[in-house]
């Protein structure tokens, strides 16, 4: 068990940065296919694809599932996982080709590093070259590199945030995992307390945004700088309406750890995956509740495996747990 998205077998995951922007992106690659599904609840999303995965619509499968960085920019990225899995010949069977299915969400972090470098088609088919069945790495990779979170106040007074992973393994040998950029506008909340989030002025303490919400003060910075961005995935069988019902029971994990969350400000998404490797036992309710306590934990590991850059202060920072440099 690696205790992350890459215990589902046949998934592999790349990720590609850009530290001096402070952006990039990360991919879920699965190669013979997988059924998707997705839910988005944030009011200012951007997506590639995600009607197609509407039950109603005929492709049953997907190749690849994108997060990245770069906000509307960022969906470029797409095209060069679409490259890397065309040139292997994976993809949907069309007649004179096949064509790679790749879904994707972005989420805005043009205000943290060069708002002018985004992940690009280049950047996408680099992350597809780094993809590992066995490694994945998390806080300031991929999409995770210039996530924080915290933006009541603007983007002076953020949290670092990043990508995180985790994932339940049932005795029937289902896997339930979670893979998440957590960009938030909202703080993060451990056992009730905010652990990242809108800091104070000396950037030594994190506030509670909801607190400061009711004594007037109003969303700082720019208008849609937000979004998390997460995926579930699992080797149980399910269909697309199955996915999309654990894509909606998972947004539970974000508000489990993050408040506010799916606000006008945010285009939070979710997607499922499912690889159909275990064809029995697939009970949807039990799925669904492990989808939110898999994502909760990942957004918890996003957020407490950041480092600090570029003045932005980390979970670990402010916690005094180690020294950041």
């Amino acid at each position: 068990m690696y205790n992350n998205i890459l215990d589902v077998k046949g998934l592999k995951v790349g990720q590609a940065q850009n530290e001096d922007a402070l952006t990039g992106c990360t991919v879920v690659i699965c190669e013979k296919g997988a059924t998707c599904g997705v839910d988005v609840r944030g009011a200012a999303p951007g997506t590639r694809e995600t009607d197609l995965l509407d039950p109603v619509n005929t492709v049953q499968k997907v190749h690849a599932v994108v997060l990245s960085g770069g906000s509307a920019f960022g969906l470029e990225s797409t095209c060069g996982v679409s490259q890397y899995l065309e040139e292997r010949n994976i993809g949907f069977e069309s007649g004179p080709c096949k064509v790679p299915i790749v879904v994707g969400a972005v989420l805005f972090d043009l205000a943290v590093g060069n708002y002018k470098i985004r992940p690009d088609k280049k950047m996408g088919y680099e992350a597809c070259l780094n993809a590992s069945e066995t490694e994945l790495k998390q806080g300031n990779y991929g999409a995770g590199c210039g996530a924080s979170v915290g933006k009541l106040r603007g983007a002076e007074y953020v949290t670092k945030s990043g990508i995180g992973s985790y994932s339940i393994k049932l005795d029937n040998g289902i896997v339930v995992s979670a893979l998440v950029a957590v960009n938030a506008l909202g703080d993060v909340y451990e056992n009730g307390e905010v652990i990242a989030g809108a800091l104070n002025d000396n950037k030594t303490k994190c506030l509670n945004s909801y607190e400061l919400m009711k004594q007037g003060v109003t969303k700082g910075g720019f208008s849609i700088d937000n979004t998390t961005i997460g995926i579930i995935a699992t080797n149980a069988k399910l269909d697309k309406a199955q996915c999309k019902k654990i894509s909606q029971m998972a947004h539970d994990g974000y508000a489990r750890a993050i408040f506010p969350i799916h606000t006008p400000h945010d285009g939070d998404t979710i997607f499922t995956m499912a690889t159909g490797e275990i064809e029995t036992g697939a009970d949807l309710t039990l799925i669904g509740s492990i989808a939110v306590e898999v994502m909760e934990k990942s957004i918890l590991n996003a957020v407490k495996n950041a480092k600090h850059i570029n003045g932005i202060p980390s979970y670990n920072e402010l916690n005094h747990e180690i020294l950041v440099k």
